[in-house]
């Protein structure tokens, strides 16, 4: 057997036993590889990395919400407060490692205008989780970053994609939450979103053929245009594409 097929089949049995920790460093190997991914292997690395970050941004919600709760200096608000600083430790070097990762074993290896929109929008979104917790010049350059990650992503989309891509889809989602989320902007973010649904819904509505990953995340688009757009959000989260697993072999 060789090393690639086995590492990606060991990566599958990790996923299997939810050993998430183990199916990363089965599929860091194979980055490091240094070969253009099939779409099953993006698949497994992306996956690897969402369930591990998953993990840590909901705890780190959580400490946020709690120490919220908490008067300015009381000793309750120390403890979280420093357990916090933990958590955003863990979140930090998991980002950095992907985006590391990303940056030099990846999209130089990326030739086809799908996998090049793929790990732009994985920069993008690993910045955006960086920018989530992070303060001052830390925050700004995460940013700025993720802004140029998603803005370059879409162009390759835009030109290489159809607007009911998956991808193309998945990556406007993305992109419209950051814009919500970080930059504090729900009418950019609704543009987003609603163009991205507006040439989506043109496309399938002529189409033979069904769209059932992109119906999906056409959902998770018109869930969040309807979130931003009520006057009663009520400071929910929106939802990005973490939400949907894509099921595999």
């Amino acid at each position: 057997m060789k090393e690639r097929e086995k590492v990606v089949r060991l990566a599958k049995l990790a996923e299997q036993a939810e050993r998430y920790d183990d199916m990363v460093e089965f599929m860091k190997t194979l980055a490091r590889m240094d070969v253009d991914m099939s779409a099953e292997e993006r698949l497994l690395f992306s996956v690897g990395f969402k369930k591990t970050i998953g993990a840590k941004r909901a705890s780190w919600r959580i400490l946020e919400s709690l120490e919220q709760k908490v008067t300015a200096g009381e000793q309750p608000g120390v403890t979280i407060n420093g357990y916090k600083k933990k958590v955003e430790d863990e979140l930090r070097a998991v980002c950095n490692e992907v985006l590391s990762i990303i940056a030099i074993h990846c999209l130089p290896l990326a030739n086809s205008g799908e996998n090049v929109v793929f790990f732009y929008k994985m920069k993008g979104d690993y910045y955006r989780y960086l920018a989530e917790f992070s303060t001052g010049t830390e925050k700004k350059a995460a940013t700025d970053q993720s802004l140029m990650a998603y803005q370059h992503a879409m162009v390759v989309a835009s030109s290489e994609l159809s607007p009911a891509h998956q991808f193309r889809l998945g990556l406007a989602l993305n992109f419209s939450v950051f814009f919500y989320e970080i930059m504090n902007s729900p009418e950019r973010a609704s543009q987003v979103a609603k163009q991205a649904l507006d040439e989506a819904t043109a496309e399938i509505n002529s189409a033979v053929e069904g769209y059932k990953d992109s119906m999906l995340m056409m959902q998770l688009l018109k869930e969040n245009l309807a979130l931003w757009t009520s006057e009663l959000t009520g400071g929910e989260t929106s939802k990005d594409d973490d939400v949907v697993m894509e099921g595999h072999n």
